[in-house]
């Protein structure tokens, strides 16, 4: 698919924001004040500036509030209203803990439970697209989730869960990328059922059903080099896990240093995750791309 950039934003930094939020609803870091105030900020303009940006590739915009009404059928509903939920809990929560020196535990867990619950139904509204192979595997919530979980501990600064849980994203992203490259030939879908030719012998693309592009073209037929997506994947690896765990495991004495290698590492798995969505999108094939001889 073509990947829109309003649509990695949306993923990469919603993902981590939630995942921060839903960190401190457990009360790690436990801070109250100022101290707090500079999680929560961090979270919310993570998590709320995610999901504006979300808006950008609608058709109207303005129209996005009317997608909450259609939650019995689609996970694009569903994922606004525990957004909603979530931000609005967790905010609740963040006024006494900044305001009042009080951390509410039962309103934090739930505001965790809805955090996390926003990053998998984030998942589902892939994940339930039959037409894109790529995406319609059980690995895609857990991309999603282990990703989130993964940057949420990171931003909280828990150095000893962010390394195991960053050893557990590495791992499912690997296992994403070695089963996704498989997906589209798994499906049993070929040219042969995409035009319905497939009992009359082998089929292949002789020319396109027209000469000009149209809207499957531009939004669901993105061809990447295997050669760029391979190189793509070792920066998203190297960047995503790979360099924030080395950082983390470095011995360091200096409190000052050890600070330091911890934005780093942040802003390094930031990077990592932002090219793996990239990445997500556009090697995702859809299957109207068989049509047009492009798969």
């Amino acid at each position: 698919m073509h990947p829109a950039p309003s649509v990695i934003i949306f993923t990469t930094l919603s993902g981590l924001g939630f995942g921060l939020l839903a960190f401190l609803g457990l009360g790690l870091p436990d801070v109250t004040g100022w101290v707090a105030f500079v999680f929560f900020a961090l979270a919310f303009g993570m998590a709320g500036g995610g999901l504006m940006a979300s808006t950008f590739h609608l058709g109207r915009p303005e129209r996005a509030w009317r997608a909450l009404t259609q939650w019995r059928s689609s996970w694009l509903s569903r994922e606004g209203i525990a957004a909603v939920l979530a931000l609005a809990v967790m905010g609740l929560y963040a006024l006494g803990a900044v305001f009042m020196g009080e951390t509410w535990r039962l309103l934090g867990l739930l505001g965790t439970a809805l955090s996390l619950a926003t990053v998998f139904t984030t998942s589902m509204i892939y994940t339930q697209l039959k037409t894109i192979p790529r995406w319609n595997m059980k690995l895609t919530p857990a991309v999603f989730m282990s990703f989130s979980l993964a940057g949420g501990a990171l931003l909280a600064g828990q150095t000893n869960l962010s390394i195991v849980l960053l050893l557990i994203a590495g791992a499912v992203q690997l296992a994403y990328w070695k089963q996704g490259d498989q997906a589209l030939a798994s499906s049993g879908t070929d040219i042969g059922t995409a035009t319905g030719l497939g009992a009359r012998g082998a089929v292949r693309a002789f020319e396109p059903p027209h000469t000009g592009s149209n809207y499957l073209l531009r939004e669901f037929v993105h061809v990447v080099g295997r050669k760029h997506a391979q190189k793509l994947r070792v920066i998203a690896f190297a960047l995503g896990f790979a360099l924030p765990l080395i950082l983390l495991l470095l011995p360091m004495e200096d409190v000052m240093v050890k600070h330091l290698f911890a934005a780093v590492a942040v802003l390094a798995h930031l990077a990592g995750v932002a090219t793996s969505r990239w990445l997500f999108f556009a090697e995702a094939e859809h299957v109207v791309g068989l049509y047009y001889g492009k798969r």
